[in-house]
């Protein structure tokens, strides 16, 4: 059990404070005048909301992939909210614990149309960019090892670097996260002049993490992570709280905490997912604000679809 307990140290404190990416569209990114948006910050915002019932409650802290996990393990951050993938190497041996998925991706590549090609199969002898210390740079070297192809590697520790790079033609292909490569695709001078490959070369599950030593923490971040999602489900959105409260609707009346007590066992007021919703929105307005097809992004919610809709998407019931 942590000393203080996180959750204490956050209502201490009067903020939450936020890991998240030093800036990548539709995730996370901070304007002129130094307002945060995106689907991760967003999440931040909702556990915000649940505990404080004030989504403005947060401080992000921008981090790199070679800062994040350290800065979580050492208090800096209470939550990592960073497009970062659940692994067994991160929970086993760096003592974190992922509190579900958020975001279901995949590894890809995006290549300058001047190669003229259509299949990551087709990438013999490409000299590829790609951020260090990330699965992303594992998931190469396992891919093209397994198709008995050859690379050049040319790793950055920064995302901006590598996007530079492959900008300024040091590379000819960039390979990360899907999501990751359309939003970074918005930032080159001709997008146009690249393509995104079809291929997808492994499971990368984002999700928020906290430290593995306080369990009554990573619950609350898990279950308002699973409120998103069956706030969905209920039809339950920022819009309508005020006839969800009024409803008769069991599911629906411990959602907004009317009954059931779930809140406290949380340590937190039980109208906790009502106040997530009111923060951010539930999972679809999330994702539709930042990343669907009419954001900037414009990917379709393809797995991060309900699993009645076809998706994967799924959370288990709030009783």
């Amino acid at each position: 059990m942590a000393a203080a307990g996180t959750l204490d140290t956050v209502k201490q404190r009067g903020t939450l404070q936020c890991g998240v990416s030093e800036g990548l569209f539709g995730f996370s990114e901070k304007d002129a005048q130094g307002k945060w948006s995106g689907f991760d910050v967003d999440f931040c915002r909702a556990v915000a909301g649940a505990i404080f019932d004030d989504p403005a409650k947060v401080a992000f802290v921008p981090l790199t992939a070679s800062e994040r996990f350290n800065a979580l393990r050492a208090g800096t951050v209470d939550l990592l909210s960073r497009n970062s993938t659940w692994t067994l190497e991160r929970e086993a041996g760096l003592g974190l614990a992922f509190a579900g998925v958020t975001y279901h991706d995949g590894q890809g590549f995006l290549v300058m149309r001047s190669l003229n090609v259509t299949s990551a199969l087709e990438l013999n002898e490409a000299k590829v960019c790609v951020e260090a210390g990330t699965t992303t740079q594992a998931n190469l070297a396992d891919f093209f090892r397994a198709n008995a192809m050859k690379y050049e590697e040319r790793a950055h520790q920064k995302s901006s670097d590598a996007l530079a790079a492959f900008q300024a033609g040091d590379c000819n292909v960039l390979t990360r996260d899907q999501s990751a490569l359309y939003a970074e695709r918005l930032k080159l001078s001709k997008p146009g002049d690249t393509v995104i490959l079809p291929d997808v070369i492994s499971k990368e599950p984002l999700g928020p993490v906290t430290r593995a030593d306080d369990f009554p923490w990573f619950n609350i971040v898990k279950w308002v992570n699973f409120a998103l999602v069956n706030g969905e489900e209920l039809g339950i959105t920022s819009k309508n709280l005020a006839d969800a409260t009024a409803s008769t609707k069991p599911d629906v009346r411990r959602f907004v905490g009317a009954e059931g007590g779930l809140g406290k066992m949380l340590g937190l007021d039980d109208g906790w997912a009502l106040r997530a919703v009111r923060a951010s929105g539930n999972y679809s307005e999330i994702y539709e604000r930042n990343l669907g097809v009419n954001s900037r992004l414009g990917i379709p919610r393809g797995l991060n679809q309900l699993w009645s809709m076809g998706g994967v998407l799924y959370a288990p019931p709030l009783r």
